[in-house]
């Protein structure tokens, strides 16, 4: 029986992430999830793409989500009272017009000074109304796509085997950013093809493909790219038709609930790779 090992949700789009032993599943994923993003002066979104150091911030977030702490190494931290109902201000999420409740001036001066560019935290406001696509429609906050992203052990093992066969070192489950991880499922990529799921109380549906980019290139404990690895692996044997290179996969919210470590993760209906 396959079942949940990891749960980690990433309060600031591209910072670290919080590891958990049971989150709420909302209908745009676990709850806090890329609630907030650090975006440009102008309101465009920064990511580790182009601000790798994004990866050292370390965000805190209370239950409530009412108080945030940013932490880096080397850095006093800093604590901020959620704004969640202040005028938003417009923000670009690759290309497209969102909304943004600005967090202020302290926020603003930490991300801009650890950055070097200047920078403000935004958060998603409560009339969010993104919808995503995919197989399976939904929302997400500000995640690149799709509500969760969903990542079998046995997807990084065999990558670990092809990395091993090129004579690279494996690499974290950190490095790829899930929210799940799944323990149980024997064959790789078994996520490609499994298109309803229920995880504790709550039910998923199959999205889309998770695409990968230069962030997995940056090793997420100091911040800085760390060579050609694992997209240069990828490309070898998991080439998208629609183009890059594929690894784990994106779910939608259909039933919100609570989902643990050790849930029992169960398949209610199987579908094709789109690989």
């Amino acid at each position: 029986m396959a079942n949940v090992v990891e749960l980690t949700y990433y309060p600031i789009k591209g910072c670290a992430g919080t590891s958990a032993s049971e989150a709420l599943v909302t209908p745009a994923g676990l709850a806090h999830d890329r609630s907030f993003m650090v975006v440009s002066e102008e309101g465009v979104y920064r990511t580790q793409r182009r601000d790798p150091l994004l990866a050292v911030v370390q965000p805190e977030i209370t239950g409530d989500g009412y108080r945030l702490r940013l932490r880096a190494p080397g850095r006093e931290p800093v604590d901020i009272e959620v704004d969640t109902v202040g005028a938003p201000r417009p923000v670009d999420l690759f290309g497209t017009a969102y909304q943004g409740i600005d967090q202020g001036d302290p926020a603003a001066v930490w991300l801009s000074d650890l950055l070097g560019s200047p920078s403000r935290l935004v958060r998603v406001p409560q009339e969010h109304d993104r919808v995503t696509g995919g197989r399976t429609p939904g929302t997400s906050g500000y995640a690149d796509s799709s509500a969760l992203h969903v990542l079998s052990r046995s997807t990084l093992d065999q990558l670990h085997r092809k990395l091993a066969e090129r004579g690279a070192h494996p690499l974290s489950m950190e490095r790829f950013r899930p929210n799940i991880v799944i323990d149980g499922w024997d064959e790789p990529h078994t996520e490609d093809r499994a298109h309803r799921i229920t995880v504790g109380g709550a039910e998923l549906g199959y999205a889309k493909l998770a695409i990968r980019c230069a962030v997995t290139l940056v090793d997420q404990r100091s911040g800085s790219r760390a060579g050609p690895e694992p997209l240069r692996t990828l490309a070898g044997y998991r080439r998208a038709a629609e183009g890059g290179v594929a690894f784990g996969a994106k779910f939608a919210v259909l039933r919100t609930g609570k989902v643990s470590v050790g849930d029992d993760v169960i398949v209610s209906r199987w579908g094709e790779s789109e690989l």
